[in-house]
């Protein structure tokens, strides 16, 4: 077994150790700020209707990133735009922040069983977290106090923290990563960005003049509709869940 193919598996097995690692992060990170400031504040769902709920919305958000498309005036063609994040979203603002969470994580391994990858995998753990780094924070900040304001507040945060955490986590580690695992020396990936963006120059320049400006446009294409549809959509949710969790008491025996 040659020394490059042992390189190789030992890449793949790192990055995927990086993602369980990430993963279990987030979840548990979500899990925690539930059970503890935002205890009193999660609307009580049944599992049933949590599943039905994740599941449902995890398909659509599956569709719409299936529908990605590159914005080339602003970013190499491999990084592309979608609107995936609105129904986990909405999610989140309705189950709270495991609920959006786990609606990501649905949605990407369904695109993955679906479409399959074509980023050695670096693309789907980069929109899972860098998703989950906006939808978390506007969750946690809605579901302290349920009004407009704070919904608007939260989707605020959400953004900035999108723009300021996928800037930092391409720069440290999805672009030496996808460099890495794709076979595709940093230089040429950095050559494509200068081809968009004359100012691009290294890494550094590369995340600030092209993968900020696609978080931010997509940081307000998700906000603006989620503001727009989740109160509709949200009365969809509430009413089928009170439908259900009242079914499953009548069907309880009576001692």
């Amino acid at each position: 077994m040659g020394t490059g193919l042992l390189q190789t598996i030992s890449d793949n097995l790192q990055f995927v150790a990086v993602c369980a690692v990430v993963i279990a992060a987030i979840i548990g990170a979500s899990y925690g700020l539930e059970a503890t400031v935002l205890k009193k504040n999660i609307a009580q769902v049944g599992k049933t209707r949590y599943i039905t709920i994740c599941g449902m919305l995890g398909a659509i958000a599956m569709i719409l990133h299936i529908l990605d498309f590159p914005l080339v005036a602003i970013a190499p063609s491999f990084y592309k735009l979608d609107f995936s994040e609105i129904p986990v979203m909405i999610g989140a603002f309705c189950l709270g922040p495991v609920g959006g969470v786990v609606i990501e994580l649905v949605k990407i391994l369904l695109k993955l069983i679906i479409k399959g990858t074509s980023t050695a995998f670096v693309g789907d753990l980069a929109n899972f977290v860098v998703g989950c780094s906006f939808v978390v924070p506007a969750a946690v900040i809605y579901h302290l106090k349920k009004t407009r304001t704070m919904a608007i507040i939260g989707l605020a945060a959400g953004t900035i923290i999108l723009v300021v955490f996928g800037t930092m986590f391409n720069a440290v580690y999805l672009l030496p990563a996808f460099a890495s695992l794709y076979g595709m020396p940093l230089d040429s990936i950095i050559s494509m960005g200068t081809a968009v963006n004359g100012a691009v120059t290294n890494v550094t320049t590369f995340v600030i003049f092209c993968v900020g400006p696609l978080n931010l446009i997509k940081g307000i294409c998700i906000s603006v509709p989620t503001m727009l549809l989740y109160k509709r959509i949200s009365i969809v949710l509430r009413t089928a869940s009170s439908d259900s969790y009242a079914a499953g008491k009548k069907q309880q025996p009576q001692g």
